[in-house]
C-alpha cells in the first residue's frame, strides 16, 4: 500500500521516516519530495508498505500524531493522473 505522508518536519531524513513507519509493518520504499534547485524538503512524501494491513496500521496509528513537532497527515496515496 502506498501512503501519502504530509506535514513532515523540514529536517527529517528518509531513514528516520522509514524507521518511524517500520514500527507498524514492513516498509518497501520511502521518498521525501524535494525542491529541484535547493534539494529542500517540500514537507511531504510517500511511504510504500509491504501490505495493505501494514499500511492501514500506519494510517490508524500515525495520522494526526506528533512526529518531530508536527502532526503527520497519513492516508492512502491517490494514483497520479
Amino acid at each position: 500500500m502506498n501512503l501519502y505522508v504530509g506535514n513532515l518536519p523540514w529536517g527529517i531524513s528518509e531513514e528516520e521516516l522509514e524507521s518511524h513507519f517500520a514500527q507498524h509493518g514492513s516498509v518497501k520504499a520511502v521518498r521525501i519530495i524535494t525542491e529541484g534547485d535547493s534539494g529542500r524538503s517540500k514537507g511531504f512524501g510517500f511511504v510504500e508498505m509491504e501490505s495493505g494491513e501494514a499500511g492501514q496500521a500506519a494510517i490508524d496509528n500515525l495520522d494526526g500524531k506528533d512526529f518531530g513537532g508536527r502532526d503527520l497527515k497519513v492516508n492512502e496515496a491517490k494514483p497520479r493522473d
